[in-house]
């Protein structure tokens, strides 16, 4: 495996456990619903944390 690889694969190991742990504590519903909006803000060009600020109403009418 190269590094870029392998650096890809411990990112994909964070994100697994971290959706884990969002299932456990919120269920699935919620665990998807943060990796889409994660997702669409990537998309966006918007950074990630910006996510946190912000209310799910106003994301989903602000497409």
């Amino acid at each position: 495996m190269t590094t870029d690889a392998s650096t890809k694969e411990a990112f994909f190991e964070r994100l697994g456990a971290l959706s884990d742990d969002m299932i456990a504590a919120h269920g699935r519903d919620f665990a998807m619903g943060a990796l889409i909006l994660a997702a669409r803000f990537i998309a966006q060009g918007q950074p990630v944390a910006d996510a946190a600020n912000a209310s799910a109403s106003k994301i989903i009418v602000d497409h």
